[in-house]
Parts: structure tokens; sequence; C-alpha cells
């Protein structure tokens, strides 16, 4: 928005975030029955084929129903990236615009919707999900923070400085950049670009007790469906433990049931309780981004009221 009026020079996109399973894709999925829309997935594991139950990629019936774009892009001996992801989505969003569509962003990788929103992907390195859920990990033991950042006062003293001790967000990325580059963050482009678009972020919560609930139910659902066969199977094609993806929640708990004797009861047990630590992860990275307007659907009419907001979205820009 310019001047609280529509920009027409830019791609405008509405970004649906937040914990996993709060309902980011029932919402968008809504949204299709009363707006042409088309769905950019923004989720770091849907990329992989082959790996379709434990990350809870979208059907194919709501594939059919709704384009959905960023899907089954590589295999899952390949690594991905903020930049790469960046470097895909960028064109699609504004070749959904061109046909007269709104993009909706749908997902809950934070670094994906931070590099799209930034124009360039945090410091240009290479991610790793795997080493930033090892960061991740240590910020939760007791005085985590302050591990993480006399870590990085170790590698990286001039962003340390910059650093409050409580800017986990930032500390853990300029550690990841540090582990994965060899260079400090500090020393790495810091140039951003502007790539056409205007967000509204949305973002879905609901009562931690009840997200938790969720959480298990669906764990349970995705064993039902055959979540232990898939790993079993990605395994028998090729795919090691080490491949990035299969060091996902959920694929390295099975794994271990599949090659260590892990009892499938206890992780299945590791896999909620993981997931659980991951939702609450996500809450804090997307309520540190800014201009987020959140809307809690687990009270009465909260759907609707989230649904009301992107039709006034929507009516915004078809009027101007």
């Amino acid at each position: 928005m310019v001047n609280g009026r529509n920009d027409v020079t830019k791609t405008h996109v509405l970004a649906i975030v937040g914990p996993t399973g709060t309902g980011k894709s029932a919402l968008a999925m809504a949204v299709a029955k009363r707006l042409p829309i088309e769905i950019v997935c923004m989720d770091s594991m849907q990329v992989y084929r082959g790996m379709d139950i434990g990350t809870a990629k979208p059907t194919q019936w709501e594939q059919r129903e709704v384009p959905h774009h960023m899907l089954n892009l590589l295999k899952p001996t390949e690594t991905f990236s903020a930049s790469q992801y960046t470097d895909q989505a960028v064109p699609i969003l504004h070749e959904i615009k061109a046909r007269g569509k709104l993009p909706i962003l749908v997902g809950g990788t934070g670094l994906y919707l931070s590099a799209l929103r930034q124009g360039f992907p945090l410091g240009g390195a290479i991610g790793s999900e795997v080493i930033r859920n090892k960061l991740s990990a240590i910020c939760d033991e007791p005085e985590g923070k302050a591990h993480l950042h006399a870590m990085l006062a170790r590698v990286d003293e001039l962003t340390a400085k910059k650093l409050h001790v409580n800017d986990t967000r930032r500390m853990i990325r300029a550690l990841e950049v540090y582990e994965v580059t060899g260079k400090p963050i500090s020393q790495q482009n810091a140039e951003t670009q502007d790539l056409g678009f205007s967000f509204l972020p949305m973002g879905i919560t609901m009562d931690r007790d009840e997200l938790y609930q969720r959480i298990n139910w669906r764990v349970d659902h995705m064993m039902l469906r055959g979540f232990l066969g898939e790993v079993k199977s990605l395994l028998e094609d090729g795919v090691t433990p080490q491949d990035q993806p299969m060091k996902g929640i959920g694929y390295k708990e099975l794994v271990k049931v599949l090659q260590a004797g892990l009892p499938e009861t206890e992780a299945v047990a590791l896999i909620k309780r993981n997931t659980r630590r991951y939702a609450k992860r996500q809450w804090t990275w997307f309520k540190k981004e800014r201009d987020i307007e959140w809307f809690d659907i687990s009270r009465p009419n909260g759907m609707e009221t989230a649904m009301g907001r992107v039709e006034r979205f929507w009516e915004m820009l078809v009027r101007d």
C-alpha cells in the first residue's frame, strides 16, 4: 500500500502463515471457493517428491481443485535453500497476477517468507533446516539464548555485538550462515532488491492445547495412512538418513524404527513431541515478523473472520 492506496505496480500477495496444524491449507481451500486464487506452497519439505504423508502435502483432490505451485520439485537426495525457493517462487507469483488471480502463499517455513519480503534470502547463503533445527533446540535449553550468543561471538563478533541475546531468530540465522559457508554473515553481501511484491501476511493461530491435540491426532492419522511405509519406500529407493529431508521431523524417528529397532509406539510419541516443539518455534518466529494480522480460528466464527479479511483484501485490489 502507498499512502493508503493500492500500488498497482506491485504484485499483491496474500500469505497465510502460522504453526503447523493450525489449518492454513483449509483456509486457503475455503478461499478458493469464493475467489480466483492459485496457491504457492511455502514449505521446505513439500518440495520433495515421494514425501507426501509426512509433510501433510495437499492431496491430489486439492491439487486438482486449485492450482498448487512449488510442490514435488526435487528428489529427496537433493538439497534446497531459501535462495532457490525465492528464485523459483518469484516468477510464479507474478505470473499468477498476470492471469488475473490472487497469489496466496501457504505454509509454515518462515525463512521463505522473510526471503520474499526482504528481496534477498538473509545474507544470500544457502539455508539448512537441519542446522536451523539443531540451533533452535539449543535455544530451547536452559540458558540456551546466552549459549547461542556466545557461540556467535566466537565466530562473528561484529554481528554478535549488534544482536541482543533475545534476538534468537537472527542469532540462529547468523550461525546457520557460518556453518554452511564458513564465513560470518557480516561478510556476506547484505544488499537487498525490490522483488515487486506487496504482502498481506495473515497469521493463523488457535488455543495452544487445542493445537497440540490436533498435532497428536494428525500424527496418528499419518501413521494410519502409511507413513512408515512411505519412509521404507524412500530408503529402498536409495534415499539415506543423511539426506537433508530425511532429517525432518517424523522421517528421522521412523528411520530409527526401520534401522535401529526403535519401537514404533516410542517413535510416534517422539514425533508428536518434536512436532509440538516445532510449532512453538514457528509461533516464536512469526510473532517477530512485521505486520502480520493474527486470526484465532478456534474462536467462534474465527474462520469466517479470517475469510472476511481475505475478501476485503481482494475487493480492494479489484476496486483499485
